[in-house]
């Protein structure tokens, strides 16, 4: 499967694909049909960024 690693690490988060997609600005649709096709290494770095973004910021909210 392609981009196994955002995959595992948005499911290991629980984070969703769709705000990931929001994240970085796109359109969910458009992320989807982008992870048919393995990312190159700078759309990965940014996606896993994301996901580590909105995970953290989950942890500061239920810490509050």
């Amino acid at each position: 499967m392609n981009n196994l690693l955002i995959r595992q690490e948005a499911k290991r988060a629980g984070v969703s694909l769709w705000e990931v997609a929001e994240a970085l600005g796109v359109a969910d649709s458009t992320l989807y049909r982008q992870l048919r096709r393995e990312l190159p290494p700078e759309k990965r770095d940014k996606a896993l960024a994301a996901i580590k973004a909105i995970s953290a910021q989950r942890g500061q909210k239920e810490g509050e």
